[in-house]
């Protein structure tokens, strides 16, 4: 795959996709969202990529937002337009089947941080921030900040975050749960690759499934994702995975498995 604003990477099941506009601080506009698109839908297809690192190039931002500059002039139902392509991409990369890490550099501000919420985990740099800056140009979050961060923080420190347009620091986003983990700039690829092959070394299935059970289950009640949960650990006995991964307990040795 060969990109204009990205750069991908694939080594050992993992597949770095990092966003290649340091001049712009890797902001988002309408042909990165297109391009972020193609490029998880390949990387879906690509049996050999059992999770994905996603990144920003440079070592100011990860991503420092939507694309202002192209924003500014948008009339309501272009900016309605745009806003509808965040969701659908952002969506897309919530719903990947497999997991997803965001390896946050520097700057995660307005689309960035939402980009970066679209993970499934997020690995920060001590030099990270988080935000939702958006009231600070007269505007509302576009892509899924006022959703997910909720979800991932709480309503009430959501609320503040947003109303405010303040930043956290990379400490403060660990402690309200908004990143995984925090490690040293120099650190941090490192980090969020040994994470991926740790992820790449399990039952391939299995992550799928367990992926879907907790997405899914935070959207329905108890009794419904418990059902739910039950199916799909019921399904992993219809896998060659399953086979192997128990047999290989019982023999002692590591498991091998294929993704079946």
């Amino acid at each position: 795959m060969s990109f204009t604003n990205l750069l991908i990477a694939i080594a050992d099941g993992v597949a770095q996709v990092t966003i290649n506009r340091p001049a712009a601080l890797n902001a988002l506009n309408v042909e990165v969202l297109k391009e972020l698109a193609s490029a998880f839908a390949g990387l879906q297809e690509d049996e050999t990529v059992s999770c994905v690192i996603l990144t920003g190039s440079g070592a100011k931002a990860f991503v420092a937002g939507a694309d202002i500059a192209a924003m500014q002039p948008l009339e309501a139902i272009d900016a309605v337009n745009f806003a509808r392509l965040g969701h659908d991409v952002l969506n897309l990369i919530e719903k990947f089947p497999k997991p997803v890490i965001a390896a946050v550099n520097g700057f995660a501000l307005g689309g960035g941080c939402e980009l970066a919420m679209a993970c499934d985990i997020r690995i920060a740099s001590e030099n990270a921030r988080f935000g939702q800056p958006e009231v600070n140009l007269g505007v509302i979050p576009g892509f899924g900040g006022t959703l997910r961060l909720a979800r991932l923080v709480g309503k009430g420190r959501a609320k503040e975050m947003i109303f405010t347009g303040d930043m956290v620091n990379a400490q403060e986003a660990f402690r309200i749960g908004l990143a995984n983990k925090v490690v040293a700039l120099d650190e941090l690829l490192a980090e969020a690759n040994s994470m991926a092959l740790k992820i790449a070394s399990k039952g391939p299935v299995a992550v799928r499934f367990a992926k879907e059970a907790v997405d899914s289950g935070l959207e329905m009640d108890l009794d419904r994702a418990a059902r739910f949960e039950a199916d799909l650990f019921g399904l992993c006995f219809a896998t060659a995975d399953q086979k192997e991964g128990m047999q290989a307990f019982l023999e002692k040795r590591p498991a091998k498995f294929d993704g079946r």
